[in-house]
């Protein structure tokens, strides 16, 4: 039995209907704070009733768990705390002082800690990492690949600072970084704001280095096709069987119809 914990985003449908297509049950597990999906969730939870989702995701028989789809770092709330979970409290503390990757890493230790082996999402979903390549009929030029090498190089260096998983180049220059707000924000923003900026510009996503894999791998879709093109890009690259590509038919056909490039870059070390 899988149990999913869900955030934002079209991913945690995608990997519950794979599991169910196998005849696999799956356990919907909801952050509280999270925008409702398309499926009704079988638990909601909050950072502080963690210890008690642990409780009953055993008792309910989960050997596995996989999360999907992207939450907002929480506040801890003291007043909301059951009791489970109170006892938690100096691992919750020092994991949100440790950045993303360091409070993932301490949320997936209590998971395995109670026999859950993590599941990485594209683990469930086969074909979710494309392969190096171009996706659909749009070529990116020279300078369109001097700019997603420039882009990587952002990433990469702000990526090891636990900063984004993405970064918009247009010649060789950065206009936009991902931040906490996320893609979509960073898109939306740039698109708002382009007057007196260089035209064009491409955007990168790629994983920062030395990340567990297993979780907050980064991921783009149709909307982001359709957010870069709003955004006047003349493309999207990502880094090679790094970034998950959500419903990857309808991304390629709507970076087609755009007339923007989707690529997957191959990616560089050092």
């Amino acid at each position: 039995m899988l149990a999913l914990i869900a955030g934002q985003g079209r991913l945690p449908q995608l990997v519950a209907e794979t599991v169910r297509a196998e005849g696999r049950e799956v356990i919907y597990c909801a952050y509280h704070d999270a925008p409702p999906g398309a499926l009704e969730p079988d638990l909601v939870f909050r950072l502080e009733t963690l210890g008690g989702l642990l409780r009953k995701l055993q008792k309910r028989g989960a050997s596995e768990v996989c999360f999907a789809g992207g939450i907002r770092r929480p506040k801890l709330e003291p007043s909301k705390l059951d009791l489970a979970t109170a006892p938690l409290v100096p691992k919750f503390l020092s994991a949100l002082g440790k950045g993303d990757d360091g409070a993932l890493r301490v949320v997936l230790e209590l998971f395995e800690s109670r026999g859950m082996a993590v599941r990485a999402a594209h683990e469930i979903i086969p074909g979710l990492l494309p392969a190096e390549g171009v996706l659909g009929q749009v070529q990116p030029s020279d300078d369109d690949r001097q700019d997603a090498a420039r882009a990587a190089d952002i990433v990469r260096t702000l990526g090891a600072l636990d900063v984004g998983q993405g970064c918009v180049v247009s010649r060789r220059q950065a206009l936009a970084i991902e931040a906490m707000p996320g893609t979509d924000w960073m898109l939306s923003t740039l698109a708002a704001n382009r007057e007196g900026l260089p035209d064009g510009g491409v955007l990168l996503k790629g994983p920062k280095p030395n990340q567990d894999r297993r979780v907050d791998l980064p991921a783009i879709g149709p909307d982001t096709m359709r957010a870069a093109a709003r955004a006047g890009l003349r493309g999207v690259a990502i880094v090679a069987g790094s970034v998950m590509v959500l419903d990857r038919d309808e991304a390629t056909a709507e970076a087609d119809r755009l007339g923007l490039f989707l690529w997957a870059r191959a990616e560089e070390t050092g």
